[in-house]
């Protein structure tokens, strides 16, 4: 008598079986073997022989061009290995603001959603809905990160395709936090508030020549220099009485220490109040060293604590609202506005645009005509005596000295504005 027996599965081909305790047929693709000498199988599930035949066909497709998916890794799962491995290059601040609300927004309408499984619709709807309640730049950088997340995802062959990269960011509903500036009226009475406290240079800085918040903190006395004998010296061992002394703005408190982009890295010559400002500047932490005696923690910053160490950004503005206050212009000013005076001022003037973003550092005549001309705020007043409406540009002939640092190019731009106040 002859058994018949069924016929047996060939090696290397895929299984299906039926899963009592699940209920469920069970479809396995065998991958090999890991390094540690395990089976690696992926399996998929269905409710007919049918459904899980359909399941490995897809994913023999996936694996054909090389993907590795995880059936149940999520947009929130990509966005957290996302936010662990590839935010090289960002500050800690930025990571932990990204963490407490740009990824938790997209989580919250996305996170759930299997990668595998996400559609360039699904993404659209999830910005459209961020959108109704969020600024345009915040619906702007959520679009990027999510892009970058899962371009992540796609490197680690994780998903085929990044299909937030085929959607646009939609225009948010919210106006963000509107910039302003300082009209001239209001930045003499600044700046005579401003006397006396540790803030002066700093505003006085800021405010007539245009540097950064980020760049004014990260400021060292070797990179305050004055053109002696025909090269940049620090004022530190040259002293400021010179025709000529100009700041290397070359360092910002950024992530990895440098300016915002390549354009922003600038020497800008100082107007004569600046100068006086940075002499009493070195006046003033000359003596808190004293005072702080071996508590001072030396790192050469222009604008310091009262034991040397760098400013906080929090610290700054609250000290910057006391003196706006005292020179009754209120308390929501921000430091990041006397940049914007400073272009506005310029552009009133008849500065050309090209000039200004020079002077501004920015990569673009585009961002400086945007974003921070504030022209209808700028106005005349009789009490500036003048306004140096030329702003000269000229190529200095200067090598790397003692004491400057050797990033330092022996042929770059020295831009100068003219300011003369009462």
């Amino acid at each position: 008598m002859t058994q018949t027996t069924g016929k047996r599965r060939g090696h290397g081909e895929d299984s299906i079986y039926w899963d009592a305790s699940r209920n469920r047929y069970i479809g396995a693709v065998d991958l090999g073997f890991s390094p540690a000498g395990t089976r690696i199988r992926k399996k998929v599930s269905g409710r007919t022989k049918v459904e899980v035949r359909d399941k490995l066909r897809e994913l023999h497709k996936e694996l054909d061009v090389g993907l590795r998916p995880r059936r149940r890794y999520t947009v929130g799962d990509a966005l957290e290995d996302w936010l662990a491995h590839g935010v090289d290059g960002l500050s800690a601040r930025t990571v932990t603001l990204y963490r407490g609300t740009i990824v938790k927004a997209l989580a919250e309408e996305l996170g759930s959603v299997r990668l595998t499984e996400l559609t360039a619709a699904d993404v659209h709807r999830a910005l459209s809905s961020l959108a109704s309640r969020s600024s345009t730049r915040t619906v702007q950088i959520a679009h990027n990160v999510l892009v970058r997340a899962i371009r992540q995802a796609e490197r680690d062959d994780l998903v085929g395709r990044n299909v937030a990269s085929l959607v646009d960011a939609p225009k948010g509903q919210l106006g963000g936090r509107p910039s302003k500036s300082l009209t001239l009226e209001q930045a003499v009475a600044l700046m005579t508030a401003a006397r006396g406290t540790s803030l002066e240079a700093y505003i006085v800085l800021s405010l007539l020549s245009g540097v950064r918040t980020e760049e004014a903190r990260a400021l060292r006395w070797d990179h305050v220099v004055a053109w002696v004998d025909g090269q940049w010296e620090p004022v530190s061992s040259a002293g400021f009485d010179h025709e000529q002394v100009a700041v290397f703005v070359w360092r910002a408190e950024r992530a990895g220490g440098d300016t915002k982009t390549p354009k922003s890295r600038r020497t800008l010559a100082l107007p004569r109040k600046c100068v006086e400002a940075l002499r009493e500047q070195r006046v003033r932490q000359a003596k808190d060293r004293l005072l702080a005696g071996e508590l001072w923690k030396d790192h050469g910053l222009v604008f310091a604590s009262t034991v040397g160490t760098p400013l906080d950004d929090h610290n700054v503005r609250r000290q910057f609202r006391v003196i706006t206050e005292a020179a009754g212009l209120g308390t929501t000013w921000v430091p990041r506005e006397l940049r914007h005076t400073f272009v506005s001022l310029l552009s009133a003037h008849g500065v050309p645009v090209e000039a200004i973003a020079l002077l501004a550092g920015h990569n673009q005549t585009a961002t400086t005509e945007l974003v921070y001309r504030r022209s209808d705020r700028a106005r005349t007043d009789a009490r500036c005596r003048g306004y140096g409406s030329d702003l000269r540009v000229i190529r200095s002939r200067c090598s790397p000295s003692a004491g400057i640092s050797a990033r330092s190019n022996p042929r770059h731009w020295l831009i100068e504005a003219v300011f003369v106040f009462d």
